[in-house]
């Protein structure tokens, strides 16, 4: 194995097809090697990336110094009609008035009758105005399958799809319509770790906006994959320009400009990160060698209230134009950053890892032994029996791990003390002489320490499955940094919230604290003068050992900054 010019090992990145060849342009810049199936060991890589999702050994057999770039049933927050299902049940038990993020929903063909109660009810009491809905297939993405529609003879389907009620009033640029495509890391579901990355896409339909023809797509989708083939995508938009893509610093600039409360905004969606992630976190289980990154999709209407749309697993990163080598790149590189690899990573499974990963009981560190030659065992029916030493590699100062199981049975067959070569000649020669031989090597055996001639396993050539035993629990337990390249840790966000989001994570109390810092920032938001005395008086009174910072803002503020002299916790 080739090593950097610090004297350690590369680490191997493996990727399955149809992963994003800029997740193997960053790796390559940043000094790693590709995995070769053909050469290198089946245990011998560090981070193992693909679109799709793994098999459930894949997570069994992770080993301490492996990654995986996804958590096991990320559908229950992915898929569309899961998503409904979980945000319709944390609706029902914490109140619509938290969770009013999200449009309503009707899974179809199961809840027909309750959609077509609704659409009734809307049609009377809006004086025979109908609203306008949108269908989506629950398992298909990058917009395909989706339609508009205002009247229910336009209905039409042949798979499970999940109407929802369209957000007909959207905010607009230049008259075209935009989402967000805002890019979250979950290091881990258990504790609960969420980071939000601070460069995301504005993702443009690529017509004016209009009501008046609900089929066509390129008004009213903002889908890449639908958009790139429109008419108008290379055309110069006003103020869009070409493509149909801005990054969101380009949006911050404009955002700048209107008269809107960008604090607000900015934490509006964070919460509803946050509150989306917690109601799968029951149903998600946790592995700390895992990270999921996720695209969520945040439509702003024109009142400026953030709506959530969909969460997408593995999110596009393909680079179509100057914004996504932008954004992407440096999103790539920060995940890498957030994967907390260190230099012993690199060696693997070769003896300065095995070390680190030792736990006391059931492994344990050998002095490694020099070659042994054939040694002669006496078999319970006094008859001779041979048996190859098992030869190790030639530095003596390494050690092999070995298990004390194997160790046992070892020393259970190999009772007897190596025999010099020149010695078994004469043995073979005077049949009469080895049983008095072999009780004097018995003897010397019995005075000298076992551990010198314990023999590690004929069985442990590579790491195939997961032998090294660790504890899973007490991985990853300090306090995340938060900030990590241009990842802002989100939650949590204080002491109680790190607390409540250990082991057995407590959704009840996440909620509560989520509202009192919601009530908290919203008055302080609210509030048009605030003196630099009464900003650093709450300053002082609310902090904590966590320096949280607000997603969003181009120099993100640390939340108790935010907090204002007179905003009371409720």
């Amino acid at each position: 194995m080739a090593e950097n010019e610090c004297g350690f090992a590369p680490l191997v990145f493996r990727l399955h097809g149809g992963a994003p060849l800029v997740v193997r342009e960053v790796l390559l810049e940043r000094g790693w090697e590709e995995y070769d199936e053909d050469e290198q060991e089946e245990g011998d890589w560090n981070l193992y990336w693909r679109s799709s999702g793994f098999r459930n050994s894949d997570y069994k057999n992770i080993l301490p110094w492996q990654r995986l770039n996804h958590h096991l049933k990320m559908t229950h927050i992915t898929r569309k009609d899961y998503l409904a299902r979980h945000l319709r049940r944390m609706k029902s038990a914490f109140g619509a008035a938290l969770y009013d993020f999200s449009p309503a929903a009707f899974i179809l063909p199961n809840e027909y009758t309750k959609f077509l109660g609704v659409y009734t009810k809307n049609r009377t009491t809006d004086g025979g105005k109908s609203c306008y809905w949108i269908c989506k297939p629950v398992h298909l993405s990058r917009g395909r399958g989706i339609f508009l529609f205002k009247d229910l003879k336009d209905l039409v389907y042949d798979s499970s799809v999940i109407i929802q009620r369209y957000i007909s009033n959207p905010l607009l640029i230049s008259g075209y319509k935009f989402d967000l495509r805002i890019y979250v890391c979950v290091k881990s579901f258990c504790p609960l770790v969420i980071y939000m990355h601070q460069e995301g896409l504005v993702r443009f339909a690529t017509e004016k906006y209009t009501l008046a023809s609900l089929d066509n797509l390129y008004s009213h989708l903002t889908n890449t994959s639908i958009n790139k083939f429109g008419l108008c995508y290379a055309m110069d938009k006003e103020r869009v320009g070409r493509g149909c893509k801005w990054t969101m610093s380009k949006f911050r600039s404009f955002l700048h400009k209107q008269d809107v409360n960008e604090l607000l905004l900015w934490h509006r969606i964070s919460n509803i990160i946050t509150l989306t992630l917690l109601a799968a976190v029951p149903c998600i289980p946790s592995d700390p060698n895992c990270l999921e990154l996720l695209g969520f999709d945040i439509l702003i209407d024109s009142s400026y209230k953030p709506w959530l749309l969909e969460v997408n697993h593995s999110p596009a990163l393909s680079l179509d134009c100057p914004a996504d080598v932008t954004v992407k790149k440096g999103l790539i590189n920060d995940i890498i950053d957030l994967m907390n690899y260190r230099m012993m990573d690199g060696f693997r499974q070769k003896e300065d890892l095995r070390k680190r990963y030792t736990r006391s009981g059931r492994w344990y560190l050998q002095p490694k032994i020099p070659p042994l030659p054939e040694t002669l065992h006496a078999t319970p029916s006094g008859k001779r029996s041979w048996n190859q030493c098992i030869s190790t590699s030639s530095s003596s100062q390494d050690t092999v791990l070995c298990s004390v199981n194997d160790c046992a049975r070892n020393n259970s067959r190999h009772a007897s003390r190596p025999i010099h070569p020149n010695s078994i000649s004469t043995m073979s020669s005077g049949h009469e002489k080895a049983p008095q031989e072999l009780e004097k090597m018995r003897q010397s055996h019995r005075n000298t320490p076992s551990s010198i001639f314990k023999l590690p396993s004929l069985h442990i050539h590579k790491l195939k499955s997961p032998t090294v035993p660790w504890n899973r629990r007490t991985q990853d337990r300090d306090i995340p940094p938060c900030r990590v390249g241009d990842f802002i840790l989100t939650f949590p966000f204080n002491e109680a919230t790190w607390k409540a989001a250990q082991d057995q994570v407590d959704v009840k109390a996440i909620v509560n604290e989520v509202r009192k810092l919601t009530n908290r920032l919203g008055s302080s938001f609210n509030e048009k003068k605030r003196t630099k005395a009464d900003s650093s008086q709450s300053c002082n009174a609310v902090r904590d050992k966590f320096e949280s910072l607000l997603w969003g803002p181009k120099d993100p503020p640390l939340l108790s900054e935010c907090y204002s002299s007179n905003s009371e916790t409720k």
